[in-house]
């Protein structure tokens, strides 16, 4: 069978996260693995009411039945109110629901690359993205954007037309938890235009700000240079996997209407549409107490960010270096150079007991072998001490 399958099998490899989550069933292991939420977060109740009320005589022929593949109107037009308070003014028309995120991103991939097409990411950068547009056997080129200086780079692409899209994450970025901020997103757009290329903005994090002040969307900072969305070449991806549930499954994307009408082709030969009752339950939970919910997840995660901090400071060996991320899940940790975090991964699995995934994987290249990703969201405060301070007993050997 080999011999019948498409070329782009040969460059679809399994997730090293979606592997280590499995860890999650063994006892004893303190796992700073998985970038996932809390699921003692989760507003459940709010969820048990949203689906009861989506079941309920008069809601549910429409909940169980088919529909658009643009999405549940009432949410598209929740999430166009959203937008606009973070500054990107849309429409229900410059949005379309996807099935999480990481859908949204397979669907711009197909969009964008044809086979040998450049694809600028980061260095590291989200291993999701990675898998999602490897499908469309792009090379991948390396994203440099160096903030206050307002440079944004790329190392090798020919010239306008060989780079068809930028790809980042601009707040608490998986897996590094780095934030772009202002100049580098204004240097990122002005690269935009000089290469006349897309650029695909990655939100997943955007609402779990701890520390200083928001900093608009790249969408949002385009929208202010143009007057309007429909002259815009970035295309905004959100999620409420990180916000609300990751298990309904329920992202978007916004973008100018042309780029809208040809992604819901692709959904309605994917998949047709989105769980309708999934969106309905969604959008009720949403309008019912995301305003009150993000505040919580804030202060929860942000107390567990400062432990994980506390811990690295005092138990790292000399050496170790580390991000002090703003907001999102993740700390990124830079080991000296002769060690390997996928040795240091087997070895802190058989001897303490503790998880996390090997930095390896977020290059393209196959580079950054002595760099791991820290996730802090679902572990208490007591539990990340313990963790790192054993982290820190293999390290030093």
């Amino acid at each position: 069978m080999d011999q019948l399958y498409a070329t782009r099998m040969s460059r679809m490899k399994a997730s090293e996260i979606r592997e280590l989550l499995k860890l999650l069933d063994q006892p004893g292991i303190i796992s700073f693995a998985g970038g996932i939420p809390d699921p003692n977060l989760f507003p459940a109740e709010a969820f048990a009411q949203a689906f009861q009320m989506a079941l309920s005589p008069d809601q549910q022929a429409q909940a169980l039945q088919y529909s658009v593949s643009e999405g549940y109107a009432p949410l598209r037009q929740w999430l166009a109110d959203h937008m606009a308070d973070i500054g990107i003014d849309c429409g229900i028309d410059n949005i379309l629901i996807t099935s999480g995120s990481q859908q949204a991103l397979d669907y711009l991939g197909k969009l964008f690359l044809s086979p040998g097409d450049t694809a600028l990411v980061g260095w590291p950068t989200y291993l999701g993205a990675l898998a999602a547009f490897n499908a469309y056997e792009p090379r991948f080129d390396r994203l440099s954007i160096q903030g206050n200086r307002g440079v944004a780079e790329y190392t090798e692409a020919a010239g306008p037309g060989a780079v068809k899209f930028a790809y980042l994450s601009p707040d608490f970025a998986n897996p590094t938890g780095e934030t772009v901020d202002l100049n580098g997103r204004k240097a990122l757009l002005d690269q935009a235009e000089a290469l006349d290329c897309a650029v695909i903005e990655d939100g997943a994090y955007q609402a779990l700000r701890y520390d200083g002040d928001p900093i608009p969307p790249v969408l949002a900072l385009e929208i202010a240079r143009k007057g309007s969305i429909e002259d815009c070449r970035t295309v905004y991806c959100g999620s409420f996997s990180k916000t609300l549930s990751p298990g309904l499954r329920m992202g978007w994307v916004v973008a100018a209407k042309p780029v809208i009408s040809r992604l819901v082709l692709m959904k309605q030969a994917a998949d047709l549409h989105s769980a309708t009752i999934n969106q309905m339950a969604v959008h009720q939970v949403a309008q019912a107490c995301f305003d009150t919910h993000i505040p919580m997840l804030r202060q929860t995660y942000s107390a567990r960010r400062d432990a994980m901090l506390d811990a690295l400071a005092e138990h790292m060996p000399e050496g170790v270096e580390w991000t002090k991320p703003e907001g999102g899940m993740f700390v990124w940790v830079t080991l000296p150079q002769d060690t390997d975090g996928a040795a240091l991964l087997a070895r802190a699995l058989e001897t303490v007991k503790v998880a996390f995934v090997p930095g390896q994987a977020f290059f393209p290249d196959g580079s950054g072998a002595n760099t791991i990703r820290l996730s802090f969201s679902n572990s208490d405060e007591a539990t990340i001490r313990e963790g790192i301070r054993r982290l820190g007993e293999v390290l030093r050997g």
